[in-house]
């Protein structure tokens, strides 16, 4: 129905759809240069096809935003809403024809609020913009993907992001309190809530987050704060067993501490931070594990965890005495998918999230599906929510390798299926996981998704695609 809308040539289809949204934007708000609209084709990841832009629309404005939408509904032309391309999953990836909507020029922090704990934003805001911004007040916004310094809050609203802090913390969801929504048809309507507390109605809010702009634009969003925590200090333990590893990471949860990060890196990963730079991480081990207390107490903390480490088989457990000792830790963390990246030039991420006590059942899957396929996999995880990044490195130009590459994946998340997880924890569905969501979700899970999709998109132009 989408693509069959031009029965005209495509450059007078083209030109039409460009006068009428010009009729409503300055002139520098339009791209239609194919060499530059090329360039907002696609989001960071693999096999996932994407069309040509008909045009690249960056509005700066909410009434902006609604007549585009509104120009797009007339003429039946799909809608892919953009922030910074950091996705990894293909849910900013283009279709032909397609007006592509970047977000990245409404970057307004609009309001901080430290009586009521409450930012408001516009979608464009770099997430780490917004973390130094409350900072200064004393407030802290948790949500911390490892792309911060780039991706935008639209962008973490629309995949629903996490990051490293999230088992102590949470995910984006928890922290959106209320948003303006520009709808198919170019109305505005607001959900949620400014107060601390609201049950009022369906929760339409925490409907838009992970929605991928299938359902609408974000134009706006009332972000939840917390006080800004004390300083954090960091632990590293030295494992001989992905499984002794994550058995300390059962003991530390079972054992009710609350640690501010629990990250966990297998030798593969540790070997390619080596390479890339040289931080002479311990080769020999076969899994590190990275705690973090943000406590008034840390270091009694990191002694308690320590403990519990070397009770799970540790062989060597290593706290930081202060923060620059605690952030050297935390870089080779960080560098961890970049590393990776070096290994072959080109890396599939996957995002299989797994109940912790199904943690160690993960690697070793992970570890035979690798010598299945001949492939070099590592895996970095957010340990202690269950949050795997299995990473498949594969020369792009060896077709053979790809082929097996993409068959890893997908086994991959099949194993997450098994181990009763989901396929994926916070990077969302985009193009590349939609036949996992319909096996994921079921019949009739997809039916009803497919149905709220109807109600607030019935002629299928938001992102189409995407999602299922």
């Amino acid at each position: 129905m989408i693509m069959s809308r031009i029965e005209a040539p495509r450059d007078e289809a083209t030109g039409t759809l460009t006068d009428r949204l010009l009729a409503g934007l300055p002139a520098e708000a339009v791209l239609t240069d194919p060499d530059v609209t090329g360039a907002y084709a696609h989001d960071m990841a693999s096999f996932c096809p994407a069309g040509a832009p008909a045009v690249v629309v960056l509005p700066r404005t909410v009434e902006q935003v609604q007549h585009v939408m509104r120009v797009a509904s007339e003429l039946r032309v799909p809608v892919v809403p953009q922030g910074a391309r950091s996705g990894l999953s293909g849910a900013a990836n283009a279709s032909d024809g397609c007006i592509v909507l970047s977000l990245t020029k409404m970057d307004r922090i609009l309001e901080i609020s430290p009586v009521d704990r409450i930012a408001v934003v516009e979608p464009g805001v770099i997430n780490a913009t917004l973390s130094r911004a409350v900072e200064e007040h004393g407030l802290y916004y948790p949500p911390d993907p490892s792309s911060w310094e780039m991706c935008t809050i639209g962008g973490n609203i629309g995949t629903g992001s996490g990051g490293l802090c999230c088992v102590k913390y949470g995910v984006t969801a928890e922290y959106v309190l209320g948003l303006d929504v520009v709808l198919a048809d170019g109305r505005l309507m607001s959900t949620g809530r400014r107060t601390a507390k609201g049950v009022a109605g369906y929760d339409l809010t925490r409907l838009f987050v992970g929605s991928e702009g299938s359902l609408g634009i974000v134009v706006r969003a009332v972000l939840a704060l917390k006080p800004k925590p004390p300083g954090q200090l960091v632990l590293a333990a030295e494992f001989p067993s992905a499984a002794t590893a994550c058995d300390a990471v059962c003991r530390i949860m079972e054992g009710g501490h609350v640690p501010s990060l629990l990250e966990l890196m297998d030798r593969t990963t540790v070997k390619a931070v080596n390479d890339l730079a040289r931080m002479g991480l311990p080769e020999t081990t076969e899994a590190l594990l990275l705690a973090a207390f943000d406590t008034p107490d840390p270091a009694a903390d990191l002694a308690a965890v320590g403990a519990l480490c070397e009770a799970a088989g540790a062989t060597e457990v290593v706290p930081a005495e202060d923060a620059a000792e605690s952030e050297m830790l935390l870089k080779a963390r960080r560098l961890s998918l970049t590393a990776l990246e070096a290994v072959k030039g080109t890396t599939m991420i996957d995002d299989v999230c797994v109940p912790r006590s199904q943690l160690a059942a993960m690697l070793e899957g992970v570890e035979r599906i690798a010598a299945k396929y001949g492939l070099t996999i590592g895996v970095c995880a957010h340990a202690g929510d269950g949050n795997t990044h299995p990473t498949v490195c594969f020369d792009a130009q060896d077709d053979d390798e790809s082929r097996r590459a993409r068959e890893s994946f997908d086994e991959i998340m099949a194993l997450g299926l098994e181990l009763g997880g989901t396929i994926t924890g916070e990077h969302g569905v985009g193009v590349l996981k939609k036949e996992w969501l319909a096996r994921e979700i079921g019949p009739v899970g997809l039916e009803m998704q497919r149905s709220v999709k109807q109600a607030f998109d019935p002629l299928g132009i938001l992102n189409p695609g995407k999602l299922f």
